[in-house]
């Protein structure tokens, strides 16, 4: 006998879906048909709130292929109630924004409110007053099925959820998606981390790390929007195409407002047209250099050896040179910024003219005393005891004055690192110079010492190994007053200067107090291919715990001998005829080779960053480039030619672990040449 529509579970909760959908444009269109006339005072007011409530209709946008609401908790008693006998519990979807229907009540409670927690971590051994847990199972953006667990029943058994590992698996096209419905509990503990503190992930391949960093973001800006907006939040990742492709993340959740950025953005001063050699560059990152920045900027001061005279109608004031020189010494001891001091000591000075004025019976105000700090000899003293610097011109007197570098890092730098860093072709200004991105660091870091960097108050750094010391303390400039998330992987390290370890990091972000997590569950990379990929780990990063890979799916692995890039082709054009997006990935030097023969083969092609389409799901992938990426299926071209691309072994043998965890359902590893050895 049939089910009656009505008391079809399926039924009634499509019903609710749709019910949730009029109600969400119901919601957009108040917003969309407010009238502003007559509430702004002016047009910059105006147009303030025209943007606000623009921002406000895209993030109650209904996305036709995405979930209005993944979950249900049904619970035993009302959140908060006092847990009495007979008392009724309440149901609510959790969804990725909040719905409510024209009386105010919710349809859909957002994932990060209180209430939603248990969908989380509600467990066997812990319900959290819940009864039911129920997870559904969407085809687009249709409801097609649903899961239940009844958490307070000790009859039923705990199971693995089946849509869960579904959504886990699902093939990925396109940018980085959220992964609002399959967060795990201990990834939920760290996403609803309060503001005050600091977080640092550590993470193996595929264990969701970014994708947590990007949810903490979300959910502080949901429990703390109004700090927030006042503050700002900034996501810091390696690459322009890394960025591209998670920036879809934090819009889906509803958030719009975050800023994005790598860590060049953020120090661009000047022009970067140059690269550095490793010995350098190391150099350059390391945190020393700040020392040998600040003596070189504080050197421009000098003792006066002269008083000033300050004439103000018939009279003449004088402040001796023993007095400049104690005010002097005052700003010194006050470990101030460079340029703050600057500003202060004309009003000193003019501070110790009115104390003679008042002694001499006269009864100067504040305007006096401001008049004075703008006197000609005031200023003439001030600019000769204490002249303005230019950071960029700093920077560019240490490394092209041997002499000038020599005096501010002796004890500091040795004289091997010394030549490591200074030009053999000096340039003879800031526009002319080919400023490395590690000069654009170091430039950052003078500016700092002369005035002080806005602060935001919260920033998410991810791949965070491969920063030097140098970039460590402009990134924690950006948030002295807020906080941070640290994402990373020590395995993954591929730059000369990578984190040793995090706590030695976190100390040069200004975050030693910072709690570091490690996830090693992993939900992306199959269990064969991590499997193959951790013999690597003893070699790059001992003592490390290798992923555990928790999919049911082991996953397509195979290592296949080539006798050249037609048999890479044909792998490529192999795993194109499943369903998914497909990367090649490929030793730098080798990428011009492999773009001519799949344009040979007719096999179009895009590059990192792009976004894969139905048609077109084949990324050419840069070994440099793949690190933050993923791709159903990955051919990982000649592993060895991944190694020498590297200036040395360890380098070169962290960038083939990272290559070789690209992979969420399958992996082809091609070769002609000999495998490395560690890999045996």
């Amino acid at each position: 006998m049939s089910t009656p529509v009505h008391d079809d579970p399926l039924s009634r909760e499509r019903s609710h879906l749709a019910a949730s959908r009029s109600a969400l444009r119901a919601m957009r269109e108040d917003v969309e048909s407010l009238d502003i006339s007559d509430v702004t005072a002016n047009w910059v007011n105006a147009a303030v709130l025209e943007r606000q409530i623009e921002d406000r209709i895209k993030a109650l946008a209904d996305l036709s292929d995405t979930p209005l609401f993944f979950g249900r908790l049904d619970y035993l008693h009302a959140p908060g109630a006092e847990q009495a006998e007979g008392a009724g519990g309440e149901r609510f979807y959790i969804g990725r924004r909040h719905v409510h229907d024209a009386d105010g009540d919710p349809m859909v409670i957002d994932w990060r409110a209180p209430v939603s927690q248990p969908f989380y971590r509600a467990s066997k051994k812990d319900p959290m007053d819940i009864a039911l847990r129920r997870r559904f199972g969407y085809t687009g953006g249709d409801l097609t099925a649903y899961e239940d667990e009844h958490l307070s029943d000790p009859a039923e058994a705990a199971a693995t959820s089946k849509l869960l590992q579904q959504e886990i698996e699902r093939p990925r096209v396109g940018p980085m998606r959220d992964i609002v419905a399959t967060i795990q509990p201990e990834q939920d503990e760290i996403v609803r981390a309060g503001l005050g503190g600091s977080v640092c992930v550590q993470g193996g391949p595929g264990t969701g790390k970014t994708a947590v960093g990007l949810h903490r973001v979300a959910y502080l800006l949901y429990a703390h929007r109004e700090r927030l907006a006042r503050t700002g939040t900034l996501v810091i990742g390696p690459n322009r195409s890394f960025l591209h492709y998670i920036e879809q993340v934090l819009p889906a959740l509803g958030e719009l407002t975050v800023r994005q950025a790598t860590v060049d953005d953020l120090v661009a001063h000047v022009e970067v047209r140059g690269t550095d050699d490793a010995a350098a560059a190391v150099v350059k990152g390391d945190a020393r250099m700040a020392e040998v920045l600040r003596r070189a900027l504080y050197s421009h001061v000098t003792m006066p050896a002269e008083p000033v005279v300050v004439v103000r109608g018939s009279r003449r004031w004088r402040v001796a040179a023993y007095e400049l020189e104690e005010i002097v010494r005052e700003l010194l001891e006050r470990d101030i910024r460079y340029g703050a001091a600057r500003e202060a000591l004309p009003q000193r000075i003019a501070h110790a003219v009115l104390v003679q004025m008042e002694r001499a019976g006269e009864a100067p105000d504040d305007r006096v005393q401001n008049a004075v700090a703008r006197n000609a000899a005031v200023k003439a003293a001030v600019k000769a005891v204490w002249p303005p610097v230019d950071p960029a011109k700093l920077v560019l007197r240490l490394l092209t004055d041997a002499d000038f570098l020599a005096e501010h890092a002796e004890g500091v730098l040795t004289e091997e690192e010394q030549k490591a860093i200074s030009w053999v072709k000096p340039a003879r200004t800031v526009k002319s110079a080919r400023w490395s991105p590690a000069d654009a660091v170091l430039i950052d870091e003078a500016t700092d010492l002369i005035e002080r960097t806005h602060s935001l108050g919260h920033v998410v750094l991810d791949e965070a190994q491969d920063l030097s010391p140098m970039q460590y303390r402009a990134v924690g400039r950006r948030c002295t007053t807020g906080s941070a998330t640290v994402l990373g992987d020590l395995a993954q390290g591929t730059t000369p200067w990578a984190t040793r370890s995090w706590q030695e990091a976190l100390a040069h972000l200004g975050k030693g107090d910072a709690v570091i997590e490690e996830l090693t569950a992993g939900f992306r990379v199959p269990t064969d291919v991590i499997t193959y990929a951790s013999r690597l780990l003893p070699h790059i990063a001992p003592g490390l715990t290798p992923v555990a890979s928790i999919r049911e799916n082991p996953g397509f692995f195979e290592i296949r001998a080539a006798a050249g890039t037609g048999d890479v082709v044909e792998a490529c054009r192999e795993l194109l005829g499943r369903e998914g997006s497909v990367g090649l990935i490929a030793a730098d030097a080798r990428v011009p080779e492999l773009t001519e023969s799949l344009a040979a083969a007719g096999i179009p092609h895009l590059g990192p960053g792009e976004e894969t389409t139905r048609e077109t799901r084949l990324t050419l992938v840069p070994a440099s480039l793949a690190k933050g990426l993923e791709y159903d299926y990955v051919v990982l071209d000649e592993p060895r030619a991944v190694v020498d691309g590297e200036p040395d072994e360890r380098t070169g043998l962290r960038r083939l672990y990272v290559c070789l965890t690209r992979a969420v359902s399958g992996l082809i590893v091609t070769h002609g040449s000999d495998l490395p050895p560690q890999l045996a």
